[in-house]
């Protein structure tokens, strides 16, 4: 079965490694968003030398992935893993700012919204508001 997900990187999450029956493997997750109505995050696998292309990925770029899909029964559990068979690179993200640093991978910036303090109800100042509620 062979399935494509389109999305935007958002994160790369450190690699593992370690020695099986079969020699040296290496495995790293990354999270990307899907570009739908509903955008869902989904956390994909790459594993050896897949994991060299995520070097050259900054989040935000939009990638076309191939995937497969498999899941494996562990002590009565099942466990589902996403891999990433090609990972594409089709766009990069947006040129930053020169005066602004370089987002490290899984930065997420603060968001602050302020409310205006309007203790006033009367009917004159509800009359200026321009929300429809």
């Amino acid at each position: 079965m062979d399935l494509t997900i389109n999305g935007k990187l958002v994160m790369v999450l450190a690699p593992q490694s370690g020695t099986s029956a079969r020699g040296n493997w290496k495995k790293q997750s990354f999270i990307i968003e899907t570009l739908e109505t509903y955008p869902k995050k989904i956390c994909l696998i790459a594993w050896n030398e897949r994991t060299e292309i995520l070097k050259s990925l900054t989040p935000g770029d939009e990638l076309k992935i191939n995937i497969s899909i498999e899941s494996r029964e562990y002590n009565e559990r099942w466990y589902t893993d996403v891999k990433a068979n090609e990972i594409i690179k089709v766009s990069g993200a947006p040129l930053a700012a020169a005066s602004s640093p370089t987002p490290e991978i899984g930065y997420t910036p603060e968001r602050s919204v302020s409310f205006p303090n309007n203790t006033s109800t009367s009917a004159s100042s509800i009359a200026d508001d321009d929300l429809p509620f």
